[in-house]
């Protein structure tokens, strides 16, 4: 592991700005990959510019060139990924020009992707943005025809370098440490581990009586989802579950030795026996936020506009707290500086690096554009500290006129 544990030491590059824990590039992205070491990166999340029919303002590629597009930067991105690592891509589907017909691309890509010659991944498992207030489109099919129905679901795909059923760490011991896989942060819980021995399923319930979805299943400290994506989950509900214990169990399952304002809300779940909310693979966000932070610094500048595909928050907070563990980091030791490192090559607002910041986690962030670069500062700065840096002519944001003036 290096000794300096800045981020800036991976890249040759000079950063257009930098926080606690990353930095952001202007760049194309091919070639700012080919600055990071090899097995460097231990999470990669991204949203490139979809196959649309119609050029957008941040650039994206016609459906015909769009997989060999993408395609080009997959050798870097598999060079740059830890073994453990994973690859996480937003991918927005869409039909075909004139036609109510549905274009396939997304798929002949992940395809593409998990070619043992071609792009060498593996499809760790899909996910889905489900968006309920997305706007009707396409607008002839839906709105006008009415021949079709809104498309409210986007494909995510989490792939992977290596994967082996037996990565996860047995008995203390990790059997393929080369193959090491994302879950293995922590270790199966025993009833998984006869589950995976056997491997019997019978609707949610195996044959010798173990739910799947129990807490004995995966929701214990020792199970194989790690205990932030639960915490996460599990604190909205704390109270709607509550409802379920009576009284005189709750003050004595409150007797516990761990003080009550300690525990998180996974770990006061399971004290109740209620266990946590065990995660699935559709991700609900309605992605219709005006009055963000970005946003409104956005509308204070002249002639900034914000990025027009921002995808929201809570996919890469999702993926970030299922794939790279929590600090501190005191005892991580499986990447390349003193903890995880986050990766965006299509960084656009830098919504991934914001996300990495407040977790705590290493973050860079790749965007060709350079304006979105520059307006991306405003997610971490305070609208004195631009006004100030503006004055100072410290950074290229001193090309954007500030309102009133």
């Amino acid at each position: 592991m290096s000794q300096d544990s800045s981020v800036t030491q991976l890249m040759e590059s000079s950063p257009e700005y930098t926080e606690d824990y990353g930095s952001a590039y202007q760049g194309d992205s091919q070639e700012l990959l080919r600055e990071l070491p090899d097995n460097s990166i231990d999470l990669l999340v991204t949203s490139p510019p979809f196959a649309l029919q119609h050029q957008k303002q941040y650039g994206n590629e016609d459906q015909s060139e769009y997989n060999d597009w993408f395609m080009q930067f997959v050798p870097e991105i598999r060079r740059v990924l830890q073994p453990h690592g994973s690859l996480v891509i937003e991918i927005g589907g869409a039909f075909k020009k004139g036609y109510p017909e549905r274009s396939t691309y997304q798929f002949e890509l992940l395809n593409r992707l998990v070619d043992p010659d071609e792009g060498q991944l593996h499809l760790a498992q899909d996910f889905y943005w489900y968006n309920p207030a997305k706007l009707p489109n396409p607008i002839e099919w839906v709105n006008i025809r009415k021949i079709r129905v809104t498309d409210a679901v986007t494909h995510i795909w989490w792939l992977t370098p290596e994967i082996n059923k037996e990565s996860a760490a047995v008995d203390g011991e990790h059997p393929h440490p080369e193959a090491d896989n994302q879950r293995v942060l922590q270790e199966y819980s025993d009833s998984h581990k006869k589950l995976l021995e056997t491997g019997e399923y019978n609707d949610g319930e195996r044959n010798s009586g173990w739910n799947i979805d129990s807490e004995a299943f995966a929701n214990e400290n020792e199970g194989s989802i790690p205990d932030n994506l639960l915490e996460g989950l599990s604190a909205d509900n704390v109270l709607s579950r509550l409802e379920e214990v009576d009284a005189s169990t709750l003050l004595e399952k409150l007797g516990a030795d761990q003080p009550l304002e300690e525990m998180s809300a996974a770990e006061l779940l399971g004290l109740l026996g209620l266990g946590g909310q065990t995660p699935n693979n559709v991700i609900e966000a309605s992605n219709t936020a005006s009055n963000t932070k970005y946003l409104k610094m956005c509308r204070e500048f002249d002639d900034v506009d914000p990025h027009p595909a921002r995808f929201p928050r809570q996919i890469p907070e999702f993926f970030i707290d299922f794939l790279t563990p929590n600090p501190p980091y005191d005892d991580w030791e499986r990447g390349y500086l003193d903890r995880p490192i986050v990766l965006d090559i299509f960084a656009g607002s830098n919504l991934t690096g914001f996300a990495a910041e407040a977790k705590g986690r290493h973050w860079l962030a790749f965007e060709k554009e350079q304006n979105y670069v520059e307006s991306s500062q405003f997610r971490f700065k305070s609208e004195e500290k631009i006004r100030e840096m503006i004055e100072d002519d410290q950074s290229s944001l001193g090309d954007f006129p500030v309102v009133g003036e």
